[in-house]
């Protein structure tokens, strides 16, 4: 049994290779608080992902054109992926996919707040596609430099994933905001109603996060929430420029001395309504995550019958 300064030598040698940008791989030694700060946001980033599919796969069927639909089910599908390979670095830390799975239907669990707003038009695919995607972006690049290995490769192939998500987004507004005047009148409703909520998925105020400081020691976050919100609102204003669509933020202005962009005050009081359950689709998208994982358990009792019987006959052979 390991007496405390043992476990003190662990820690301090384990912060050692943290500091010099070792990766920490499933064997290795870790803090217990290490290891439950990962399976929370692992398992909160693969929520995110799955939950996030249910949004655009409602329009999947309506989209405007054939390649429309092919790519918007391309990328639906790129999502559930995600949140494959998020389970599976999940699962190296010792929690099986079941339990979080149990914890997010149950409520315990968290994933993003954006997935709780409605989809109401086609409009909202290219607000969706174009800042949802492009804030998880700016957040993703940094955790491909996270401290665990298992969770930084798996975000380098998001990561390109998700650019191509991003990028047809874009598109989409691009063809709204230079169409006809209803449908710039429509990327600017869906640019209006997800603009802020794109902005709380970087979470509260560095001052106000539960999890970031000791998340920035062992470097599984490389960037606080508020730089990473900046980083994101100085990319996006260039962007609505193009589009010829107005600024949601009527405060928004150029700071030369900061060098980025100042921004009106979000309303956290709807940000923290939402993440609490209490947003416009919160009950709509567990319920849907429920009826859809039961109608699936025929699925996975047949994989593992299946398994099952080539251990048997592997066992007989041998």
């Amino acid at each position: 049994m390991k007496t405390t300064a043992d476990e003190t030598r662990l820690e301090q040698r384990f912060q050692q290779r943290i500091e010099q940008e070792q990766k920490i791989e499933p064997k290795d030694w870790m803090p217990d608080g290490y290891r439950k700060s990962l399976i929370r946001q692992i398992s909160q980033h693969a929520h995110s992902e799955v939950i996030g599919m249910q949004p655009e796969g409602n329009f999947i069927t309506r989209a405007p054109s054939l390649r429309r639909k092919a790519v918007l089910l391309s990328k639906v599908q790129d999502e559930g992926g995600h949140g494959l390979y998020l389970y599976s670095a999940a699962e190296t830390l010792g929690t099986p996919r079941s339990e979080l799975i149990a914890a997010l239907q149950s409520g315990e669990a968290k994933y993003a707040s954006i997935f709780n707003y409605p989809t109401q038009s086609w409009g909202d695919i290219g607000a969706i596609g174009w800042l949802v995607d492009g804030a998880a972006i700016v957040n993703q690049i940094s955790l491909q430099r996270t401290s665990y290995g298992p969770y930084a490769r798996g975000m380098v192939r998001i990561c390109k994933e998700e650019s191509f998500h991003q990028r047809q987004g874009y598109e989409i507004m691009i063809a709204l905001a230079h169409g006809s005047p209803a449908q710039k009148r429509m990327a600017q409703d869906s640019l209006n109603r997800f603009y802020w909520p794109a902005l709380m998925m970087f979470g509260p105020h560095d001052s106000e996060s539960a999890h970031s400081a000791r998340s920035m020691q062992w470097k599984i976050k490389r960037e606080t929430n508020d730089d990473l919100r900046q980083k994101f609102i100085d990319q996006t204003v260039p962007q609505i420029e193009y589009l010829g669509l107005q600024h949601p933020d009527s405060e928004i202005s150029w700071n030369e001395a900061r060098g980025h962009y100042d921004h009106g005050e979000i309303d956290w009081n709807e940000f923290y309504a939402v993440i609490n359950g209490n947003g416009h689709c919160n009950r709509q998208r567990i319920t849907h995550h429920i009826r859809a994982h039961e109608d699936g358990a025929w699925v996975r009792d047949a994989i593992t019958a299946h398994n099952e019987k080539l251990r048997k006959r592997a066992q007989q052979v041998a």
